[in-house]
């Protein structure tokens, strides 16, 4: 499975923007059957969201499906579950135990699953959540986790669970986090630069709430052609050299470390090659 930077989510009852989603040019789509829809839409939001999962062609574009938690999220899985669907997103989780339940109940299929962690308790389990059956990669539903901390959702107040997060993903070999949504589609540039901040907090891609986001989005994660060629110059350096260290062009030292940056720029260039062409 190719890795996602862009999850654009959709209201699970607006069946009218299913499509739109789809054909916007993000890399996945989210179709939200907990937050985005009110407690009396439950039923007709799971009905409506399985069927066009099983109706739908979704070529390269991932489809995700975020799902309630507690009592009516065995229903939603089972009802969305199709060859179609990459996975599920599962909102609250504060334990392994939750992710077992949920491995139990996609048993047969190829999905997979993405914890949010929105509580305390999520947070100090993060780990054991990353290590737990199908994790493709963990989350951070920052607005629920600030209610349940008691915190002002700012960037300081939340800077240990970020950290926190991505470390757990690393430790667990799992993919990197992608940033939490912004409620900000309007002004590109200051969506633009928090993106960029969070990429440097070690979050890859980003879940979107407007396709207005998802340019910034790649401007950010995909490196350009010239990141590109420096990456493989640098590379070549260190092959190059008769120790485990070299010195680049500009002067600076070259080691395994560096390396391993390099190659991952490497890597998401060609991906957007991939992309390019497809």
């Amino acid at each position: 499975m190719r890795s996602a930077l862009t999850y654009l989510y959709v209201p699970g009852d607006v069946p009218e923007r299913f499509d739109k989603a789809l054909a916007s040019g993000t890399d996945a789509v989210v179709l939200d059957l907990e937050d985005a829809v009110t407690a009396e839409n439950k039923d007709h939001a799971r009905a409506t969201v399985a069927a066009w999962v099983a109706a739908c062609e979704p070529g390269d574009v991932q489809i995700w499906v975020r799902v309630n938690p507690g009592v009516l999220q065995e229903d939603d899985i089972r009802a969305v579950l199709h060859p179609n669907l990459t996975g599920v997103w599962l909102p609250k989780v504060s334990s392994a135990g939750e992710i077992e339940q949920a491995d139990a109940l996609l048993s047969g299929s190829s999905a997979v699953v993405s914890p949010l962690i929105e509580t305390a308790a999520g947070v100090f389990a993060a780990l054991e959540i990353a290590r737990a059956p199908r994790v493709r990669f963990l989350q951070i539903g920052e607005v629920d986790l600030a209610a349940d901390l008691g915190v002002d959702g700012s960037a300081e107040s939340l800077s240990f669970v970020r950290a926190q997060v991505v470390a757990a993903s690393v430790a667990a070999g799992i993919d990197p986090p992608p940033a939490a949504v912004s409620r900000n589609f309007r002004d590109a540039d200051a969506f633009e630069a928090d993106t960029r901040t969070l990429a440097g907090l070690g979050f890859v891609g980003r879940a979107c709430i407007h396709p207005a986001q998802l340019a910034p989005v790649r401007t950010v994660f995909v490196p350009s052609e010239d990141e590109v060629r420096e990456a493989e110059e640098l590379l070549a350096d260190l092959e190059r050299a008769t120790s485990g260290v070299a010195v680049d062009s500009k002067g600076f030292l070259i080691d395994e470390a560096v390396a391993r940056t390099a190659r991952r720029v490497v890597e998401r260039g060609a991906a957007r090659e991939t992309m390019a062409r497809s």
